[in-house]
């Protein structure tokens, strides 16, 4: 069975993280959830913690749904849960990390910040296959179909494993009990809602989330998304782009 971990940037007690470890385990997965205490989302791949004399604080917990599933509850981000998998934290290190299912979508160049996509690119780098989860509940929902992302999320499992390892995907699922399909997309140029900055005051300041103006460019993962289709985006964990640079010879000592 392939080892995996479930994490997510929502928090140990998240009902999405509960549906997609459910479900991985309905699929004969081998699995490990393990998540922030609390919620960490916008943290990216952060692996900063809160230290007692160096130390990371654990816990385990019982998860519902999740009996004899191992939980534990980490002092630490979705990246650093990822990371501290990949050297036996838990265990085995995990040949496999699902991240999610995120109340919210993750679309377009926006998913930088992401906590839920940060743990799957932190996986994919520590040589696990990676893939980060999202809902896209909206701003008002009246019902969240977690149980249908996960079970789409396992559907996509076979292929990413057919990938070489290290292989990361992006997955945005409707907010509904079916969908139109799978689609790959390429990432918007910005998310389906923006952050801005509401208050300013001596001391502090206060941000605020509201939807897009404008629509979302075709063929794109925010476009497909709206349009009812199941989004997958292929991700580089981390990569250089060649510049061009040609190093210049060393500029003799100035004359004083």
């Amino acid at each position: 069975m392939t080892r995996t971990l479930i994490t997510n940037d929502d928090g140990i007690d998240a009902p999405g993280l509960h549906a997609l470890a459910a479900a991985a385990r309905d699929a004969g997965l081998d699995v490990t959830v393990a998540a922030p205490m609390r919620q960490s989302s916008g943290s990216s791949a952060s692996i900063v913690a809160a230290e007692e004399d160096g130390r990371i604080a654990i816990e385990e917990r019982r998860l519902p749904r999740l009996d004899g599933i191992p939980a534990f509850a980490v002092r630490g981000g979705p990246g650093l849960v990822a990371l501290i998998a990949a050297h036996g934290a838990f265990g085995d290190p995990a040949e496999l990390v699902l991240s999610g299912v995120n109340h919210g979508a993750n679309v377009g160049r926006a998913i930088l910040h992401s906590g839920t996509v940060g743990a799957a690119l932190t996986g994919g780098l520590n040589g696990a296959w990676g893939a980060a989860v999202s809902l896209d509940v909206g701003m008002n929902p009246t019902a969240f179909h977690w149980d249908a992302a996960a079970a789409v999320a396992l559907d996509v499992v076979p292929f990413l494993l057919a990938r070489p390892r290290g292989t990361v995907v992006n997955l945005n699922v409707p907010n509904t009990p079916t969908s139109r399909g799978v689609i790959e997309a390429s990432l918007a140029p910005f998310g389906i809602v923006q952050t801005t900055l509401s208050e300013r005051d001596v001391g502090h300041i206060r941000l605020a989330v509201e939807d897009l103006p404008n629509t979302p460019a075709p063929g794109t993962d925010a476009a497909y998304l709206a349009e009812g289709w199941v989004t997958l985006t292929g991700l580089d964990p981390v990569s250089h782009v060649p510049l061009g640079f040609t190093r210049a010879a060393a500029s003799a000592p100035r004359q004083r």
